[in-house]
């Protein structure tokens, strides 16, 4: 069976996110398309980096990313580092002959989304592999909703609601880590969670044409983080430490028009008190209803029309080994699955389409898709009115 080593780029809460995938796809997955081997690993960091060796297996770790960049040994390049540095480790991975799985967003910005987006382009006529990491549009009950309004199960779509509410940042003294930054992040809320909800929306709906939005920051300073550690608020920092300013959105929400005619409504928000990780979908259509609810990820709620009158109502489905990725669950509906084999399937994918020569979903390329709604959400609100996604697709590179 071949095996693939590993570059890991960035060892902290996604790294170990990834690692999990890896270790964990031959296993779950077998036989598999590919063996991955945790090969080296670089975090800007030194002693994660040596620590990454013990803790997850790697055979070394490295002084730089560069190092394992250009490593002939390595296979992948698993990038798992803030937003202002994916575009250049993307981009010469790429260039290197490697395969590259990128957690989202792409980048800081539009523009390096763009080149990395034509890096791809360029590199798949090689056969190099790229994937952005929307791991939740992979999801059981989400590929399972697909199959149902492809079946024509709900008939023609009405309307879809998303929402993406977390509160780890509702503490004002939850520090100023590099997603509250610009220059690092790129924008807020909306690049960091409502581009899972924008890649969903899409995946099951099709292409999002116009939106209009409102952006709102609620808390313009937060204390400096003395060290370079994501701590997701997990950390509180003493009233009297120094205080910088936020530059990025804390929520964004913005109507949307898909080009198949439905329309709807997209919500986001790191600011709400009682909800921890509340990704929800609520999808109409002419013949019924579909309800998602990451809170509770194993289950999906549908509603048909054609239900006799007195017994019309949302039924609950517990996803399984009945389900898309039977591999991935066990033996009875309901004994239920978490973000750990979320990251495998997500893996799976990811090598499957580099043994296969085959292409993810989520490449680069479809992942721009995200990047051109982000911009009109982000220009919608700078010019309050409504504006048309940019489809630049055909003329990347």
């Amino acid at each position: 069976m071949k095996k693939l080593n590993v570059g890991l780029i960035g060892a902290g809460f996604m790294g170990k996110a990834h690692v999990i995938g890896y270790a964990n796809m031959p296993t779950l997955f077998w036989p598999a398309p590919a063996v991955p081997i945790l090969r080296s690993v670089h975090d800007i960091n030194a002693e994660i980096s040596k620590e990454a060796v013990a803790r997850f297996g790697f055979e070394k770790h490295e002084v730089s990313w560069q190092a394992i960049v250009n490593d002939p040994e390595i296979d992948i390049i698993s990038i798992c580092t803030p937003n202002d540095s994916h575009a250049e480790i993307a981009i010469a991975a790429l260039k290197a002959g490697k395969h590259v799985l990128c957690e989202k967003p792409m980048s800081n910005s539009f523009e390096d989304a763009k080149t990395m987006a034509e890096a791809a382009i360029v590199a798949k006529e090689k056969g190099i592999k790229s994937m952005c990491a929307y791991q939740y549009r992979r999801i059981p009950a989400i590929v399972f909703a697909k199959q149902l309004i492809e079946e024509g199960k709900i008939g023609k779509l009405l309307n879809i609601r998303g929402q993406y509410l977390q509160s780890w940042s509702a503490d004002p003294n939850s520090p100023l880590s590099w997603r509250f930054q610009k220059k690092v992040s790129g924008v807020g809320t909306t690049g960091d969670i409502a581009t899972h909800v924008i890649d969903i929306t899409q995946y099951l709906a099709g292409d999002i044409t116009d939106v209009v939005s409102q952006v709102s920051t609620f808390i313009p300073q937060r204390p400096v983080q003395e060290c370079g550690v994501d701590l997701l608020g997990t950390v509180k920092i003493p009233g009297d430490a120094k205080l910088a300013d936020v530059d990025v959105d804390d929520e964004s929400s913005f109507l949307v028009k898909f080009k198949s005619g439905a329309v709807g409504s997209i919500e986001a928000t790191r600011n709400a008190w009682g909800r921890n990780n509340f990704l929800t979908l609520e999808i109409h259509g002419t013949k019924g209803s579909i309800v998602f609810n990451y809170e509770r990820l194993n289950e999906l709620q549908v509603c048909f029309s054609d239900s006799p009158d007195d017994r019309r109502g949302f039924t609950t489905i517990y996803t399984g080994p009945l389900h898309p990725y039977p591999e991935a669950t066990w033996n009875i509906q309901g004994l239920n699955i978490g973000y750990g084999e979320l990251k495998t399937i997500e893996i799976y994918e990811f090598i499957k389409a580099i043994a296969e020569n085959t292409e993810s979903s989520t490449n680069f390329e479809q992942s721009y898709k995200v990047e051109e709604v982000v911009q009109a959400v982000m220009k919608s609100h700078q010019t309050n009115t409504w504006q048309t996604v940019r489809d630049e697709r055909g003329n990347l590179v």
